[in-house]
Protein backbone atom coordinates (compact mmCIF):
# COMPACT_ATOMS: atom_id res chain seq x y z
CA UNK A 1 0.00 0.00 0.00
CA UNK A 2 1.64 3.85 -1.19
CA UNK A 3 1.46 6.88 0.85
CA UNK A 4 -1.79 8.05 -1.42
CA UNK A 5 -3.32 4.98 -0.50
CA UNK A 6 -2.78 5.08 3.46
CA UNK A 7 -4.00 8.25 3.59
CA UNK A 8 -6.90 7.58 1.72
CA UNK A 9 -8.07 4.42 4.14
CA UNK A 10 -7.32 7.08 7.01
CA UNK A 11 -9.57 9.37 5.38
CA UNK A 12 -12.23 6.83 5.18
CA UNK A 13 -11.89 5.74 8.83
CA UNK A 14 -13.20 9.36 9.43
CA UNK A 15 -15.90 9.90 6.98
CA UNK A 16 -18.94 9.18 8.96
CA UNK A 17 -17.79 11.08 11.70
CA UNK A 18 -17.22 14.24 9.22
CA UNK A 19 -20.44 14.13 7.50
CA UNK A 20 -22.18 14.12 11.27
CA UNK A 21 -20.41 17.27 11.69
CA UNK A 22 -21.33 18.38 7.99
CA UNK A 23 -24.82 17.77 8.08
CA UNK A 24 -25.38 19.17 11.83
CA UNK A 25 -23.00 22.54 10.54
CA UNK A 26 -25.54 22.61 7.31
CA UNK A 27 -28.81 20.85 7.32
CA UNK A 28 -28.05 19.83 4.07
CA UNK A 29 -27.36 16.26 2.67
CA UNK A 30 -25.90 17.32 -0.61
CA UNK A 31 -23.55 20.35 0.92
CA UNK A 32 -22.49 18.28 3.95
CA UNK A 33 -21.22 15.53 1.41
CA UNK A 34 -19.38 17.99 -0.92
CA UNK A 35 -18.10 19.69 2.74
CA UNK A 36 -16.50 16.26 3.42
CA UNK A 37 -15.13 15.51 -0.59
CA UNK A 38 -13.68 19.25 0.11
CA UNK A 39 -11.97 18.30 3.42
CA UNK A 40 -10.19 14.74 1.56
CA UNK A 41 -9.00 17.64 -1.24
CA UNK A 42 -7.11 19.51 1.49
CA UNK A 43 -5.60 16.68 3.50
CA UNK A 44 -4.23 15.07 -0.19
CA UNK A 45 -2.63 18.58 -0.91
CA UNK A 46 -1.56 18.94 2.67
CA UNK A 47 2.11 17.19 4.40
CA UNK A 48 0.09 14.72 6.76
CA UNK A 49 2.77 13.60 7.94
CA UNK A 50 2.89 16.87 10.21
CA UNK A 51 -0.67 15.64 11.21
CA UNK A 52 -0.65 14.23 14.95
CA UNK A 53 -4.47 14.30 15.67
CA UNK A 54 -6.30 13.65 11.85
CA UNK A 55 -9.40 13.24 13.27
CA UNK A 56 -9.17 16.37 14.83
CA UNK A 57 -7.65 18.31 12.46
CA UNK A 58 -10.44 16.99 9.58
CA UNK A 59 -12.77 17.98 11.79
CA UNK A 60 -11.67 21.64 12.18
CA UNK A 61 -11.23 21.53 8.60
CA UNK A 62 -14.77 20.30 7.86
CA UNK A 63 -15.76 22.79 10.26
CA UNK A 64 -13.80 25.65 8.31
CA UNK A 65 -15.56 24.52 5.10
CA UNK A 66 -19.09 24.41 6.52
CA UNK A 67 -18.49 28.19 8.33
CA UNK A 68 -17.75 29.71 5.12
CA UNK A 69 -20.36 27.69 2.99
CA UNK A 70 -23.01 28.97 5.75
CA UNK A 71 -21.73 32.33 5.35
CA UNK A 72 -21.99 32.73 1.71
CA UNK A 73 -25.53 31.24 2.07
CA UNK A 74 -26.47 34.16 4.26
CA UNK A 75 -25.06 36.57 1.71
CA UNK A 76 -27.13 34.97 -1.05
CA UNK A 77 -30.35 35.51 1.62
CA UNK A 78 -32.86 37.88 -0.55
CA UNK A 79 -36.08 36.51 1.35
CA UNK A 80 -37.81 36.65 4.49
CA UNK A 81 -39.59 33.21 3.67
CA UNK A 82 -35.77 31.80 3.60
CA UNK A 83 -36.68 31.44 7.40
CA UNK A 84 -39.15 28.35 6.65
CA UNK A 85 -36.64 26.31 5.20
CA UNK A 86 -36.73 22.57 6.25
CA UNK A 87 -33.24 20.83 6.75
CA UNK A 88 -33.09 17.73 4.69
CA UNK A 89 -34.47 14.90 6.59
CA UNK A 90 -32.58 11.60 6.74
CA UNK A 91 -35.60 9.24 6.07
CA UNK A 92 -35.58 5.39 6.72
CA UNK A 93 -37.71 2.55 7.07
CA UNK A 94 -39.93 3.45 10.59
CA UNK A 95 -40.04 -1.15 10.65
CA UNK A 96 -36.77 -1.66 11.83
CA UNK A 97 -33.80 -2.43 10.15
CA UNK A 98 -30.75 -3.54 12.14
CA UNK A 99 -28.73 -1.85 10.60
CA UNK A 100 -30.18 1.25 9.58
CA UNK A 101 -31.62 1.69 13.19
CA UNK A 102 -27.97 1.83 14.24
CA UNK A 103 -27.15 4.90 12.25
CA UNK A 104 -30.45 6.52 12.99
CA UNK A 105 -29.56 6.17 16.55
CA UNK A 106 -26.58 8.83 16.35
CA UNK A 107 -29.33 11.16 13.95
CA UNK A 108 -29.94 14.53 15.25
CA UNK A 109 -33.87 15.32 15.78
CA UNK A 110 -35.46 17.71 12.39
CA UNK A 111 -36.26 20.13 15.22
CA UNK A 112 -33.30 20.96 16.53
CA UNK A 113 -31.58 21.40 12.66
CA UNK A 114 -34.61 23.52 12.30
CA UNK A 115 -33.35 26.07 15.26
CA UNK A 116 -29.46 25.27 14.34
CA UNK A 117 -30.99 27.27 10.99
CA UNK A 118 -31.93 30.54 12.73
CA UNK A 119 -28.46 30.90 14.20
CA UNK A 120 -25.54 32.99 12.99
CA UNK A 121 -23.19 30.77 11.28
CA UNK A 122 -20.04 31.29 14.24
CA UNK A 123 -22.46 30.64 17.02
CA UNK A 124 -23.83 27.17 14.86
CA UNK A 125 -19.87 26.28 14.60
CA UNK A 126 -19.24 26.91 18.36
CA UNK A 127 -22.30 24.98 19.30
CA UNK A 128 -22.14 21.94 16.76
CA UNK A 129 -18.40 21.15 17.14
CA UNK A 130 -18.01 22.21 21.29
CA UNK A 131 -21.38 20.76 22.40
CA UNK A 132 -21.63 18.09 19.65
CA UNK A 133 -18.85 16.79 19.46
CA UNK A 134 -16.43 17.80 22.14
CA UNK A 135 -14.00 20.05 19.95
CA UNK A 136 -12.02 22.37 22.81
CA UNK A 137 -13.05 25.91 22.28
CA UNK A 138 -9.02 26.39 21.37
CA UNK A 139 -9.15 24.69 18.54
CA UNK A 140 -12.72 26.52 17.42
CA UNK A 141 -11.10 29.73 18.05
CA UNK A 142 -8.99 30.38 15.08
CA UNK A 143 -11.76 28.70 12.71
CA UNK A 144 -14.04 32.17 13.85
CA UNK A 145 -11.43 34.40 14.10
CA UNK A 146 -11.87 34.90 17.74
CA UNK A 147 -10.28 34.11 21.47
CA UNK A 148 -10.86 30.86 23.36
CA UNK A 149 -13.02 32.86 25.44
CA UNK A 150 -15.21 34.43 23.07
CA UNK A 151 -15.69 31.13 21.10
CA UNK A 152 -16.95 30.05 24.76
CA UNK A 153 -19.41 33.10 24.78
CA UNK A 154 -20.37 31.73 21.01
CA UNK A 155 -21.19 28.26 22.06
CA UNK A 156 -22.85 29.52 25.59
CA UNK A 157 -25.22 32.07 23.14
CA UNK A 158 -26.53 29.48 20.90
CA UNK A 159 -26.93 26.94 23.80
CA UNK A 160 -29.14 29.22 25.44
CA UNK A 161 -31.53 29.57 22.07
CA UNK A 162 -31.51 26.23 21.28
CA UNK A 163 -32.69 25.36 24.94
CA UNK A 164 -35.29 28.07 24.65
CA UNK A 165 -36.44 26.87 21.22
CA UNK A 166 -35.87 23.04 21.13
CA UNK A 167 -39.10 21.02 22.90
CA UNK A 168 -38.22 17.73 24.50
CA UNK A 169 -39.24 14.87 22.50
CA UNK A 170 -41.04 11.75 23.45
CA UNK A 171 -38.45 9.27 22.76
CA UNK A 172 -40.69 6.26 22.68
CA UNK A 173 -41.23 5.22 19.74
CA UNK A 174 -44.08 3.16 20.29
CA UNK A 175 -45.77 6.14 21.36
CA UNK A 176 -44.73 8.29 18.52
CA UNK A 177 -46.16 5.75 16.23
CA UNK A 178 -49.71 5.80 17.89
CA UNK A 179 -49.85 9.39 17.76
CA UNK A 180 -48.82 9.88 14.27
CA UNK A 181 -51.16 6.69 13.33
CA UNK A 182 -53.80 9.02 15.17
CA UNK A 183 -53.31 12.04 13.03
CA UNK A 184 -53.23 10.40 9.44
CA UNK A 185 -56.88 8.83 10.52
CA UNK A 186 -58.21 11.84 11.72
CA UNK A 187 -57.07 13.90 8.31
CA UNK A 188 -58.27 10.39 6.11
CA UNK A 189 -61.96 10.92 8.09
CA UNK A 190 -61.77 14.22 7.65
CA UNK A 191 -62.52 14.15 11.37
CA UNK A 192 -61.32 18.04 12.18
CA UNK A 193 -62.12 17.40 16.30
CA UNK A 194 -60.24 14.53 16.23
CA UNK A 195 -56.89 16.58 15.00
CA UNK A 196 -56.95 19.14 17.52
CA UNK A 197 -57.28 15.98 20.09
CA UNK A 198 -54.21 15.19 18.84
CA UNK A 199 -52.53 18.63 17.84
CA UNK A 200 -50.93 20.72 20.64
CA UNK A 201 -52.68 24.01 20.96
CA UNK A 202 -49.60 25.94 19.95
CA UNK A 203 -48.00 23.76 17.36
CA UNK A 204 -46.18 25.19 14.45
CA UNK A 205 -45.92 23.54 11.05
CA UNK A 206 -43.67 24.62 8.92
CA UNK A 207 -44.02 23.94 4.52
CA UNK A 208 -40.98 23.88 2.50
CA UNK A 209 -41.35 23.84 -1.32
CA UNK A 210 -38.38 25.38 -2.55
CA UNK A 211 -37.59 28.36 -4.30
CA UNK A 212 -39.22 29.22 -7.47
CA UNK A 213 -41.95 26.16 -6.98
CA UNK A 214 -45.56 26.34 -7.50
CA UNK A 215 -46.81 27.20 -3.79
CA UNK A 216 -46.07 29.20 -1.32
CA UNK A 217 -43.10 28.06 1.53
CA UNK A 218 -44.85 29.00 4.91
CA UNK A 219 -45.23 28.90 9.11
CA UNK A 220 -48.36 28.02 10.16
CA UNK A 221 -49.28 27.96 14.04
CA UNK A 222 -52.24 26.60 16.45
CA UNK A 223 -54.21 23.83 16.57
CA UNK A 224 -56.89 25.00 14.42
CA UNK A 225 -55.12 26.23 11.96
CA UNK A 226 -53.19 23.08 11.63
CA UNK A 227 -55.90 20.82 11.48
CA UNK A 228 -57.70 22.78 8.36
CA UNK A 229 -54.43 22.53 6.44
CA UNK A 230 -54.53 19.25 7.36
CA UNK A 231 -57.97 18.57 6.11
CA UNK A 232 -57.15 21.10 2.86
CA UNK A 233 -54.67 17.95 1.61
CA UNK A 234 -56.92 15.59 2.87
CA UNK A 235 -56.70 13.60 -0.25
CA UNK A 236 -52.64 13.13 0.45
CA UNK A 237 -53.08 11.74 4.04
CA UNK A 238 -54.00 8.11 2.05
CA UNK A 239 -51.29 8.11 0.05
CA UNK A 240 -49.13 8.78 3.72
CA UNK A 241 -46.77 5.99 5.25
CA UNK A 242 -45.18 6.15 8.77
CA UNK A 243 -40.97 6.44 8.18
CA UNK A 244 -38.05 7.05 10.56
CA UNK A 245 -37.17 10.54 10.45
CA UNK A 246 -34.03 11.42 11.93
CA UNK A 247 -34.98 8.90 14.22
CA UNK A 248 -38.71 9.51 15.15
CA UNK A 249 -41.62 8.65 14.04
CA UNK A 250 -42.80 10.57 10.59
CA UNK A 251 -44.66 10.23 7.13
CA UNK A 252 -44.07 10.35 3.66
CA UNK A 253 -46.63 11.22 0.92
CA UNK A 254 -46.01 9.15 -1.68
CA UNK A 255 -49.38 8.92 -4.45
CA UNK A 256 -48.39 7.06 -7.32
CA UNK A 257 -45.15 5.45 -5.83
CA UNK A 258 -43.78 9.15 -6.16
CA UNK A 259 -42.53 10.93 -2.74
CA UNK A 260 -44.75 14.22 -3.06
CA UNK A 261 -43.47 15.28 0.74
CA UNK A 262 -42.00 14.04 3.70
CA UNK A 263 -42.83 15.26 7.68
CA UNK A 264 -40.68 15.20 10.61
CA UNK A 265 -42.89 15.68 13.83
CA UNK A 266 -42.27 16.41 17.10
CA UNK A 267 -44.14 14.93 19.83
CA UNK A 268 -44.77 15.97 23.88
CA UNK A 269 -47.59 14.61 25.97
CA UNK A 270 -48.96 12.38 23.38
CA UNK A 271 -49.71 15.29 21.24
CA UNK A 272 -47.56 17.18 18.17
CA UNK A 273 -46.23 20.24 18.92
CA UNK A 274 -44.21 20.48 15.52
CA UNK A 275 -44.29 19.50 11.99
CA UNK A 276 -41.86 20.13 9.56
CA UNK A 277 -42.48 19.03 5.96
CA UNK A 278 -40.21 19.19 3.05
CA UNK A 279 -42.15 19.26 -0.59
CA UNK A 280 -39.22 20.92 -2.67
CA UNK A 281 -39.55 18.37 -5.29
CA UNK A 282 -35.65 19.41 -6.02
CA UNK A 283 -34.88 17.93 -2.72
CA UNK A 284 -36.88 15.34 -2.38
CA UNK A 285 -35.27 14.22 -5.38
CA UNK A 286 -31.81 13.70 -3.67
CA UNK A 287 -33.10 11.91 -1.17
CA UNK A 288 -33.10 8.06 -0.89
CA UNK A 289 -36.41 6.34 -0.78
CA UNK A 290 -35.65 3.05 -1.98
CA UNK A 291 -36.81 1.39 1.46
CA UNK A 292 -40.29 2.44 0.23
CA UNK A 293 -40.50 -0.79 -1.79
CA UNK A 294 -43.22 -3.46 -0.58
Amino acid sequence: MDDKDFLAERFEENRAHLRAVAYRMLGSLSEAEDAVQEAWIKLSRSNADEVGNLGGWLTTVVGRVCLDMLRSRTHRRESPLESTRVPDPIVGSAEGDPEHESVQADSVGLALLVVLETLPPAERLAFVLHDMFAVPFDDIAPIVGRTPAAARQLASRARRRVRGQTPEPEADRAKQRAVVEAFLSASREGDFEALLRVLDPDVVLRADVGAGKLGVSQVVRGARAVAEQALRFRDFAHAGRLVSVNGGIGIVNVPEGRPLSVAGLTIADGRIIEMDILADPDRLARLDFEFLED
